[in-house]
């Protein structure tokens, strides 16, 4: 019984091994025959599970397209199918199979699936920037941290192509910071982190270097079908570490490390500082040759000090340094520390994508220093004093009487003005400290909150909730025959009164 057992498991194991290597989903589009007749084939494997819940994707696409209508369920279901129109529902989208885990799954094609599957990243993520990421490149070297870095990139759809580079196989020792399942140990690492980005979002371009990067495939890492346009450097080899920020250097793309320990972030900005130093600086002294010769993790550590800063360690880590190769093989990494670490890797990416974040480096986010006994700003109230400080009254009414003009006032009725200011604060959030003040015939906008600010720093929530406001006022205004007449920062020194809103009859005769 024994022999026969093992003599069929190791014949699904060698039936399975075409399957090591499949990272690419396949597609079908049934209105094209070709595809129908392989997607027939498909159909007749054993053990095919299908996953059909394309009529709910577009029934959500239709509410998101709508979102002021509130749609109700039938309301939904009647948009869904005008939408579809005359379409069969089995040739509307594409069927994307993934062979690895014999699953057929039916969704929208790409543009909508890419419209529904990122409308909760607006305006955190603007659909302008959205489409501007989509076309960007990037490669990810080192799968342990950089595992996290990737889904995070491919969640939030950062870009539209991701390159994966480690040599690496899935061990049992990996899941205490990689999030996968135990089925694919065994799996190259580069795979596994591709599956998963496929299973987020098949329309994201994957490509995998299994066998790590090397100074023979670098040049192609960096710069086939397109030069990449950022790279998330987390290997462990210490030479690739270099090697590749002199080719970056070279090329002029910009690199990005995060270090799991204490949560530091590395930024060299090549593409806009091309005589900037590698790592700061802190790797001049260092032997190139005597890198590529380290074999151990005790050979590593000095050098791998000199690269992380041995001042700038946790606690813990340095101690756990000491007994490498003696109690424990390896320096240790936390899920805690590795997940956070993917998502503030991937949000430094996307801004400096995007142009928001120019400078170069060295950050670190240290949750243990952040929120400690010692850092707690609740236990004391008073500490948050300046934070809720806000305008009063009567330093409101003091600029209005600076710029009050009685010979340019229009006279409107007490009960009208009163109204219009109501109408002002309709769906404005309390968070943006917008307030509204009737006063001498006219409506005066203040920033309430002390400690921020309409002027120029990036206020996109308070902006949006200043023509929100504006909107009410115009409209309500219309109905009451009268014309707004909106005078922005009527005080050049003083950004706190935003606008002064007086009004006109529009009465036609």
């Amino acid at each position: 019984m024994a022999i026969f057992l093992q003599t069929k498991i190791n014949t699904l194991n060698y039936q399975q091994k075409d399957q090591q290597e499949a990272f690419k989903p396949l597609f079908y589009r049934i209105s094209n025959i070709k595809d129908r007749e392989d997607l027939s084939l498909v159909l007749d494997k054993p053990g095919l599970m299908i996953h059909d819940y394309l009529f709910d994707q577009v029934k959500e696409l239709m509410k998101i397209s709508s979102p002021n209508l509130r749609l109700t369920s039938i309301e939904q279901e009647e948009a869904a199918l005008r939408h579809i129109n005359s379409f069969p529902m089995e040739e509307y989208g594409v069927w994307v199979y993934y062979s690895w885990s014999n699953r057929l799954v039916h969704i929208v094609d790409e543009k909508e699936f890419i419209e529904l599957r990122t409308s909760r990243n607006q305006y955190k993520i603007t659909p302008e920037e959205r489409d501007l990421l989509a076309q960007k490149k990037i490669g990810v070297i080192g799968l342990s941290v950089g595992q996290s870095v990737a889904i995070t990139l491919a969640m939030e759809r950062i870009a539209g192509e991701i390159r994966l580079a480690d040599f690496d196989v899935l061990e049992l020792t990996n899941l205490n910071r990689i999030r996968t399942g135990i089925h694919n140990l065994g799996l190259p690492k580069v795979y596994a982190v591709a599956r998963e980005i496929a299973e987020i979002d098949p329309f994201i371009i994957v490509k995998c270097f299994s066998k790590g990067i090397t100074e023979d495939n670098m040049t192609d890492f960096l710069m086939e079908s397109g030069k990449l346009d950022l790279i998330l450097e987390e290997s462990d080899s210490l030479d690739i570490k270099v090697l590749s920020r002199y080719k970056a250097k070279e090329l002029g793309i910009p690199v990005v490390m995060e270090s799991s320990d204490r949560c530091m972030v590395d930024v060299e900005r090549f593409d806009l500082e091309p005589s900037r130093k590698v790592l700061h600086g802190l790797i001049e002294t260092l032997d190139l040759t005597t890198l590529k010769s380290l074999k151990t993790n005790e050979e590593k550590i000095p050098y791998a000090l000199a690269i992380l800063g041995a001042d700038t360690l946790s606690p813990r880590l340095k101690a756990s340094m000491n007994e490498i190769g003696k109690s424990i093989t390896t320096w240790p990494q936390l899920a805690s520390a590795v997940t956070m670490g993917g998502g503030i890797a991937a949000d430094v990416s996307r801004r400096l994508l995007l142009d928001q974040f120019t400078s170069s480096g060295r950050y670190y986010v240290d949750v243990e220093t952040i929120i400690s006994d010692s850092s707690s700003h609740m236990q004391d109230p008073s500490k948050n004093e300046i934070q809720l400080k806000k305008f009063t009254m009567e330093e409101m009414n003091h600029l209005i009487d600076q710029i009050y003009s009685a010979k340019n006032a229009h006279s409107i009725e007490d009960h009208y003005l009163q109204q219009l200011a109501e109408a002002s604060m309709k769906g404005i959030s309390s968070i943006t400290f917008l307030t509204c003040v009737p006063k001498n015939y006219a409506l005066y906008l203040f920033q309430e909150n002390l400690n921020t600010s309409f002027s120029p720093e990036d206020q996109t929530t308070a902006f949006s909730a200043l023509g929100t406001s504006l909107q009410n006022i115009s409209i309500t205004a219309q109905q009451m025959q009268l014309s707004p007449i909106i005078q922005l920062y009527p005080l050049h020194n003083n950004h706190r009164l935003i606008a002064k809103i007086t009004f006109a009859s529009s009465y036609k005769k």
